[in-house]
């Protein structure tokens, strides 16, 4: 199985611009207990408004957002995570002193367990010219894809072949027949799938969303010690790989992580 997760920003918000209140000053802002344990610098309202560009106060696109795209596919597979990261972009736009990257790839090596077969995640997120915030996640499997939008699940079904193809084109009419014959013998022409091959559910008006959904869990686990669909444990087997993909794009080099016991464990 292959997965990808794209997640597109395009506006001045999306981008992390957050706009700065014109009364910002040492004075209206206790800077020295925002700076806590990062490294101590002068008053820079950019850097307390606009917090998530720089890996001293956030997390970057992984933190941010691939953290979300994983809580998905780890609730859609039952996955525990990957065992590799790899991460490259760059700050290709937004040229306005941020240190985090404006565009991330990641590519994520999952192992394969007793409930799924090993497969690749790679994620996409683009701050220049992304459409208006467009998420999605695609699994793509030998039995069809399944997208997930913020509001619709389209299913595909079109089953891989295992054939592996002709291209005879070039071979004499005579070889040609004969290579035709004798692949039809190895790979029998089977008969189409019966039912529709697409499959599309938009969410209904009156859906109140996954965010809801999260904190009626999540107080209904308070209230009555009910297991919470996603825990600690859960989050950090998430947030964990979101970080090797850090690790990877400033240090230039693949990134191990051990899921089960939720550690990094260095270079791959």
């Amino acid at each position: 199985m292959f997965v990808e997760a794209i997640y597109d920003r395009h506006s001045a918000q999306g981008a992390w611009q957050y706009s700065i209140p014109p009364d910002a000053s040492p004075q209206t802002v206790d800077w020295d207990t925002y700076l806590g344990s990062a490294p101590k610098r002068p008053w820079d309202p950019l850097r307390f408004f606009r917090w998530r560009n720089y890996i001293d106060y956030g997390t970057g696109i992984a933190g941010d957002l691939y953290v979300h795209l994983l809580t998905s596919l780890h609730c859609i597979t039952g996955s525990k995570g990957p065992t590799r990261v790899y991460s490259t972009g760059g700050t290709r736009y937004w040229k306005d002193g941020r240190d985090v990257p404006d565009i991330q790839l990641s590519i994520y090596d999952y192992p394969k367990t007793a409930e799924h077969p090993e497969f690749n995640l790679t994620t996409r997120s683009n701050f220049e010219d992304g459409g208006g915030g467009n998420y999605l996640v695609r699994l793509v499997g030998t039995e069809g894809d399944l997208s997930l939008g913020f509001d619709s699940l389209t299913v595909h079904r079109n089953k891989f072949p295992k054939e592996p193809g002709m291209s005879i084109d070039n071979f004499p009419k005579d070889q040609k027949e004969l290579y035709i014959a004798e692949y039809n013998k190895l790979y029998p022409q089977k008969p189409e799938l019966i039912g529709p091959k697409e499959f599309k559910y938009s969410f209904p008006k009156e859906y109140k969303g996954d965010r809801y959904e999260h904190f009626v869990n999540f107080f209904n686990s308070i209230r009555t010690g009910a297991p919470n669909v996603e825990d600690a444990t859960f989050g950090l087997r998430a947030c964990g790989p979101t970080q090797c993909g850090n690790m990877s794009y400033y240090q230039k080099k693949i990134v191990s992580w051990d899921p089960i016991n939720m550690k990094i464990n260095g270079a791959a």
